[in-house]
């Protein structure tokens, strides 16, 4: 576990002295007592404070990577992520997590399952509520969570639960059509809340699944394929509508002197994160492009060269991805800003330790970034 200091309690029942039994803690999170000693059996995310009498009590920091553990799942990472990133939070994560405090969750989801992945069909039913999105729930007028088919997520408030379940059905039932259209962005959507809030928990989701497939038959080619659609067609409108006001074209000169080049990493069969993050950086007004095909270190340094990029981006969904490109890149060019997505702190000591290239977490704090240096 992660050294810290204590992080301070923000309300409801207080952390300090003895700390909290329990009973206490799951009613803080919101979930079953039984909930918590499987996580503290299974990921080491149990009481480390004890009382006179020897009985375990969960200390300030016990309690605050509960609340990221919490919080992560109810976001579509998968539990054993989830509790990963729990382990190694710092300081800071911690203390803001006390200062969130517990998360909001629907009624229905308040009597967690054991998590042991044992239970059958109302297990699942539970399993699915758990790695709900916040506000989540099912049902409601238009297609599943509520929302037309057609329409595109990330408002505030808007129901997203019901849709990754749905993406996620109509990938294991091979149905392109109906992906498809759960997965159309419509001119108002924004490509990063369509990414951390659809997409990728329905990715993730779909990755834990076992599935006996016959020939031809790959529930990830059929939700990659809808998101590449949808992400296509989203930045096609929004090019035609630049041009229709006056705007240069995409490949015109003037877009071009400060594009932001994208990698995926070496190994990365479908690289959706690369395309998702092009497509948010184009609805901001930046011009991204994603480098495909064979990309040899020397390649990637010509290509550099003869592009001149304002920034490069590793983007990946890979645990511990290659970083030669990395290393070679800020050999050949050091001022020139690197970002890359990693969200496991022991991959992210094996970057070169310097201001220019910096370590992002999330896809959300990865476009934050690079709006930065190309201008917001």
């Amino acid at each position: 576990m992660t050294t810290s200091r204590p992080a301070q309690d923000s309300g409801g029942a207080r952390t300090s002295g003895p700390g909290l039994a329990v009973a206490a803690v799951a009613r803080r999170l919101g979930v079953a007592p039984a909930t918590l000693r499987t996580w503290d059996r299974r990921y080491g995310l149990g009481p480390s404070g004890r009382t006179a009498g020897s009985h375990r009590r969960y200390t300030p920091e016990d309690v605050a990577r509960l609340l990221v553990m919490r919080r992560l799942t109810l976001e579509g990472v998968a539990p054993v992520d989830a509790a990963e990133a729990a382990l190694e939070a710092d300081v800071d994560e911690l203390e803001a997590a006390h200062r969130a405090g517990p998360p909001t969750v629907p009624a229905e989801d308040t009597a967690e399952p054991d998590d042991s992945g044992d239970a059958a069909d109302a297990g699942a039913r539970q399993r699915a509520h758990l790695r709900a999105l916040p506000g989540g729930g099912q049902g409601g007028p238009g297609g599943p969570g509520g929302r037309p088919a057609g329409s595109a997520p990330g408002a505030p408030g808007q129901n997203t639960s019901g849709r990754v379940s749905a993406v996620v059905d109509s990938a294991l039932a091979y149905d392109q059509s109906r992906c498809d259209d759960l997965l159309r962005i419509g001119p108002n959507g924004d490509p990063a809340l369509w990414w951390s809030q659809l997409v990728d928990p329905a990715w993730s989701r779909l990755a834990e699944r076992t599935v006996l497939a016959g020939p031809g038959a790959v529930p990830e080619l059929v939700l990659a394929t809808a998101a590449l659609q949808a992400l296509r067609s989203f930045t096609e409108a929004l090019e035609q509508t630049v041009v229709q006001n006056g705007g240069p074209p995409a490949n015109h000169p003037s877009r071009m002197r400060n594009i932001v080049l994208i990698f995926a990493a070496p190994d990365e069969v479908v690289p959706l994160s690369a395309h998702a993050l092009a497509a948010a950086l184009t609805a901001k007004g930046k011009t991204a492009r994603i480098v495909t095909g064979p990309a040899s270190v020397r390649r990637s340094l010509e290509l550099i060269t003869m592009v001149r990029p304002a920034a490069l981006v590793l983007a990946t969904l890979q645990r511990r991805p290659d970083l030669d490109l990395v290393h070679a890149v800020h050999e050949g060019f050091p001022q020139l800003p690197i970002f890359v997505g990693l969200r496991r702190d022991d991959a992210a000591a094996e970057l070169p330790l310097t201001p220019q290239v910096q370590r992002v977490r999330s896809f959300t704090g990865m476009l934050h970034e690079i709006l930065e240096v190309v201008g917001s």
